[in-house]
């Protein structure tokens, strides 16, 4: 018998033309122009507020102004790092930090300088030293200072600078009984400094020696407070020692270089008085002083006399 099956016949399949693809391709990138075009002019391309966190002394207007931005610019127009410089040059600021979130949200968070002082500026007005030098008005009147006066100091000092830089490392709780700091140059300490302190203490030292002496002075005050001394001058330069107030070591500041000095030419001096003296102690006038000054009879007159 005949086979009268057939077989089917597979059909082979389209192949898509290359040009079709070219077309797809071309209104892909035609869509996504128009879209970028519309986001871009669309207010969620733009930045909407500008958040500014952790400053005390600057204000968000100035760091708003030294970071470049403004609302309306375009979102992705400055990076992070770019504002992040850019507020990171003003003067009190220590670090910053930005985040910027879609859509339209930049948040610069800044870290100023530790407030390490106090000082008097124009009129009598109490303002704040941060650890970089710069001062700024206290933001509260009234305010009760917890930080050290500074006195006597002249803006632009490189000597300042050191001191507040130097305060800056020394932790709070060490500077509690520090009412006020001066500069007291020496030839031999330039950089001497004299401290008050709330306990009656005057305490003389160095910007280089402060940050180890000052671990030191609570128990050197604890220990005079002890014995019942409750004031006069510690000196903290090469070697600890307390004196008085009033004494010849604490009216001149306790300066070892000049006591060292001092020390040489007293000793001369007495050295020379003794050798004065012994030559007129040599001499037997036989002449007594009477109280007005006038030198008695030698005995040569009593047997002229006689």
């Amino acid at each position: 018998m005949p086979d009268d099956r057939v077989m089917p016949v597979l059909r082979e399949p389209k192949r898509r033309s290359r040009s079709n693809r070219k077309l797809l391709a071309l209104l892909f990138l035609f869509f996504m122009t128009v879209l970028l075009i519309l986001f871009f002019q669309s207010s969620l391309s733009k930045i909407t507020a500008i958040d500014v966190r952790g400053n005390e002394f600057l204000s968000a207007e100035a760091i708003g102004q030294a970071s470049g931005l403004r609302v309306g610019d375009h979102f992705f127009a400055h990076s992070g790092a770019s504002i992040e410089k850019n507020v990171a040059s003003l003067h009190m600021v220590q670090s910053v930090h930005v985040t910027k979130r879609f859509p339209g949200l930049v948040t610069i968070e800044v870290k100023e300088f530790p407030k390490v002082a106090f000082q008097l500026g124009e009129g009598g007005k109490l303002e704040a030293v941060l650890a970089d030098g710069s001062s700024a008005p206290l933001q509260k009147e009234g305010a009760v200072p917890d930080k050290p006066l500074l006195t006597g100091w002249k803006e632009g000092d490189p000597l300042r600078l050191k001191l507040c830089k130097t305060l800056g490392q020394i932790p709070a709780a060490l500077l509690s009984d520090i009412s006020e700091i001066k500069p007291d140059p020496t030839t031999g300490f330039e950089d001497k400094i004299r401290m008050y302190t709330r306990s009656q203490f005057i305490v003389e030292t160095t910007i280089g020696f402060l940050p180890d002496k000052i671990e030191r002075l609570p128990s050197i005050v604890d220990n005079l407070h002890e014995n019942n001394v409750n004031g006069g001058v510690i000196t903290m330069l090469l070697t600890d020692s307390h004196a008085p107030l009033g004494t010849d070591d604490a009216a001149s500041g306790n300066k070892d270089a000049a006591d060292a000095s001092a020390g040489k030419d007293s000793g001369a001096g007495a050295g020379g008085g003794a050798k004065s003296g012994g030559k007129d102690g040599g001499k037997d006038t036989g002449k007594e002083s009477k109280p007005g000054g006038k030198p008695g009879p030698t005995k040569s007159d009593e047997k002229k006399q006689g």
